[in-house]
């Protein structure tokens, strides 16, 4: 797992027009603290992506008091949904929007998660990858008061 660098423009003109037009006026790093945090109640700690050898991808997701290992033989957004609502994030997907950038795939969702609405965005090497720190990054920032 390597983090990329990312050109905040690039990544910004990918998103979607609603969440564009919802983060007008932001700087480039409050777009990137807002809706793409790495802080909060759940971390992707390792993942394992499928390969020409496997069909399966696994997710090492931190929570506060405990690990937990998710393995995804179809979709990994199935299997996250599955996962987080387990742990007791029942989260829905309402908008899923993926673009490819030269800096890699940059994935917006926007997620229901108890009653509450948002968008969590990231990028990454690979479209699986950037969908679940996507999600993880909509749960999280849901998760937080105001």
């Amino acid at each position: 797992m390597t983090p990329l660098i990312l050109d905040m423009d690039t990544f910004y003109a990918a998103a979607p027009r609603g969440l564009r037009a919802e983060s007008a006026g932001l700087t480039s790093a409050e777009f990137r603290n807002r809706y793409c945090e790495r802080s909060g109640p759940i971390r992707l700690d390792e993942w394992s992506p499928a390969d020409m050898y496997s069909v399966e991808c696994t997710a090492t997701l931190e929570f506060t008091d405990h690990v937990r290992t998710v393995v995804a033989t179809g979709s990994p957004v199935a299997a996250m949904t599955s996962a987080l609502y387990d742990e007791g994030y029942p989260v829905e997907i309402l908008q899923f929007h993926q673009r490819r950038t030269a800096d890699g795939t940059a994935t917006f969702v926007q997620c229901e998660c108890n009653g509450r609405r948002g968008w969590g965005a990231a990028i990454a090497d690979g479209n699986d990858e950037s969908t679940v720190r996507a999600m993880i990054a909509g749960v999280n920032r849901l998760g937080k008061s105001g």
